[in-house]
């Protein structure tokens, strides 16, 4: 990188609450945050909104009649980035760019329309504008006044930290010196989670998961009643669940004061594909992102990971496998937060940066309750983020505690 980014400002809408307080607070316990609920007749695990995030929601959706004929993934986005804009203090200026991506886009509405036309063969008349890709930034952007430029994109579950990657090459160029970046999703649908389930990754409910945390004093007898069994590399079966979610961070050229962390390195990578879902033993792809993110730094510099960790066999343990390569006999804290809120696709990168400025911000680490952690007596100073997509598209961010 050519200059060091500061993150001035990180906000979310997820399962674990909608203020950054909220959200570490919910951190603290050994609770996941999935509920049951019946899609295509089928009990489904799934990870909502918190109650103080969708109130959020809500409030937006009735503040404006013509929010009321947007998608989910748009209002997630827009409640996010008010707080994130707030949050850095650039309430008073328009002179920042906005990326925004989601995997999914407005899911619900697709769904809706398309649903629409199949019993009508009449297509209504906002079900192209609303449910564009570029929906997610220009609302946001239209909402917070915004004279920069406004991207959208989407790179399946990587696409969060992808929007990281764009804002720090527009800030390094000096074609802008603020960049709004994050990703929204809204995948709780009938369609969306038959399409996980029909890949045979998605989490069954069964007899052990299906009641309440167990307090016991054994990793194997407290995982059976965890629904995801996310960074368990002992599972014998997949167990990913799909979560909704926003997540926005404000980045600014340089080192500000008071900011909340500071990106050293940026990482990426795509792996050649051998089938559409395909990543390699080892990952490669997380070898090479991670490789770049590093840099010249020495491995035992990196405190801790937040691994992408899905809560699949083979993605678990191909992205474990490429930590080892990379680090060697030196392996820094792991940690995940799948286990408690699931994937939120697009926006699961950026939760995980969340995490990690939180962790660094209280030098805490957050433990997965499947892995007996080893003691950390260092204080948390650099941690690195993870994240990847179908077709091995890995990103891998370095940020630091702020000075």
């Amino acid at each position: 990188m050519k200059e060091k980014i500061s993150i001035t400002a990180i906000t979310s809408m997820s399962p674990l609450g909608s203020t950054l307080e909220e959200t570490w607070q919910s951190y603290q316990n050994d609770d996941h945050y999935f509920s049951l609920s019946k899609i295509n007749d089928d009990k489904t695990w799934m990870a909502p909104l918190s109650k103080s995030a969708k109130l959020l929601v809500e409030e937006l959706r009735e503040s404006d009649s013509k929010y009321r004929k947007l998608d989910d993934s748009v209002l997630f986005a827009m409640v996010a980035s008010r707080m994130a804009v707030k949050q850095s203090g650039w309430e008073n200026t328009a002179e920042f760019g906005i990326n925004m991506g989601s995997s999914r886009g407005a899911t619900k509405l697709f769904e809706q329309y398309h649903s629409e036309y199949l019993a009508t063969g009449i297509s209504s008349t906002l079900s192209s504008p609303t449910t564009t890709l570029g929906n997610i930034s220009s609302w946001v952007s239209h909402d917070l006044g915004a004279a920069g430029p406004e991207i959208s994109h989407s790179i399946t579950c990587s696409t969060g930290l992808h929007s990281v990657l764009n804002g720090v090459a527009w800030l390094n160029s000096g074609m802008a010196t603020k960049f709004l970046v994050g990703a929204s999703e809204a995948p709780l649908t009938n369609f969306t989670i038959a399409q996980m389930k029909a890949l045979k990754i998605y989490a069954k409910v069964t007899e052990s998961n299906s009641g309440s945390v167990v307090d016991t004093s054994t990793v194997i007898e407290r995982s059976r009643s965890y629904p995801c069994q996310a960074l368990n590399l002992k599972k014998e079966y997949n167990s990913m669940i799909l979560g909704e979610a926003a997540s926005v961070a404000c980045l600014e050229w340089g080192v500000i004061k008071n900011a909340l962390a500071i990106i050293d390195g940026v990482g990426y990578a795509t792996e050649i594909l051998k089938h559409n879902t395909s990543i390699s033993a080892n990952a490669i792809c997380f070898q090479k992102s991670m490789k770049m993110a590093l840099g010249d730094l020495d491995v035992t510099e990196v405190d801790a990971i937040v691994m992408h960790a899905p809560g699949t066999i083979k993605g678990d343990s191909s992205e474990y496998n490429a930590i080892q390569e990379v680090f060697g006999d030196y392996m820094p804290q792991l940690t995940t937060n799948k286990w408690k809120i699931g994937h939120t696709f697009a926006t699961s990168g950026m939760l995980n940066l969340e995490l990690a400025v939180l962790m660094l911000q209280h030098n805490q680490m957050i433990s997965v309750p499947f892995l007996e952690s080893k003691s950390n007596s260092r204080i948390i100073k650099k941690v690195l983020v993870n994240a990847v997509g179908f077709g091995g598209n890995a990103v891998s961010i370095l940020v630091s505690k702020s000075e």
